[in-house]
């Protein structure tokens, strides 16, 4: 995209300078609780604005799991991101967000509490996340966890945080890779600018579990992760929405053919 449309953002805060103790009722519950009716309300007012306004369409939905504890490593541009991963799914997303959201105003406190979002303390090494991630993922739910640990800023898509491959390799659950393509001028639709929007998930990766990964290892992780959602971004970059849906259907025949001369069962999509 190129940098003079890029929309104007606020100067980042990477620190959060208040006490853990702030966020642990958002925790308990998150632990505890499933995402109820506010996530429910969100996405029924949010859904037209995505699949008309943003003509949001998805690809290869059926690779994520129905049910089952399941990462979902999404690339990040906008904070719609996190309803664009959403929308194609029943599957009630629960997410990490940034302290800075949290403990500005009852009525966004609430909203955050029940729609089943916790927090995460910029700047900080946050381990009640992590547990409330690990929780999460034991009670079968979905997760949702950024690959590069928060907005690109660049328009471009920017590094792997070892973050989302620390919890890969400590839980040992499925990871689905996302590309969410053209989220980057979502802001500008103060201009009357309206982008389409397309959200392709990947086949299911599982790394082995590893009880104590070291930095390197997660670094490492989220790396082979990242590598997967860089690649479909930019086969959507390059040929299009049409462009790779056209690619993946002859891929599939190709592996019927495949499958039909050796033998066996055509696998389900």
């Amino acid at each position: 995209m190129p940098q003079h449309q890029m929309p104007e953002l606020r100067p980042q805060n990477y620190l959060d300078e208040r006490p853990a103790a702030d966020f642990q009722e958002f925790h308990e519950r998150s632990r505890t609780h499933p995402a109820g009716w506010i996530y429910e309300l969100v996405r029924l007012i949010l859904t037209p604005i995505a699949l008309l306004i943003y003509r949001c369409r998805a690809i290869s939905v059926p690779n994520v799991p129905g049910d089952g504890p399941l990462i979902l490593a999404p690339n990040h541009f906008s904070n719609m991101d996190h309803f664009f991963a959403g929308v194609f799914l029943r599957r009630k997303i629960r997410f990490m967000g940034k302290s800075q959201l949290f403990r500005q105003n009852r009525i966004l406190d609430y909203i955050l509490l029940i729609g089943g979002v916790f927090p995460v303390r910029r700047g900080h090494r946050d381990e009640e996340a992590f547990k409330t991630a690990h929780a999460i993922l034991d009670n079968g739910g979905c997760l949702l966890i950024y690959a590069e640990g928060g907005r690109s800023r660049s328009g471009k898509l920017g590094d792997p945080r070892p973050g989302v491959g620390r919890l890969a390799l400590e839980s040992g659950v499925p990871v689905v890779p996302v590309a969410i393509h053209g989220s980057q001028s979502v802001r500008a639709w103060k201009r009357l600018v309206f982008p389409k929007v397309t959200v392709q998930y990947g086949e299911p990766l599982v790394l082995d579990r590893v009880a104590a990964p070291t930095r390197e290892q997660q670094l490492e992780a989220s790396t082979e992760i990242f590598d997967r959602v860089r690649s479909m971004y930019v086969a959507l970059e390059e040929n299009g929405r049409k462009g790779v849906v056209t690619a993946l259907q002859a891929r599939g025949q190709r592996v019927a053919s495949s499958q039909v001369q050796t033998g066996r069962k055509p696998s389900r999509a």
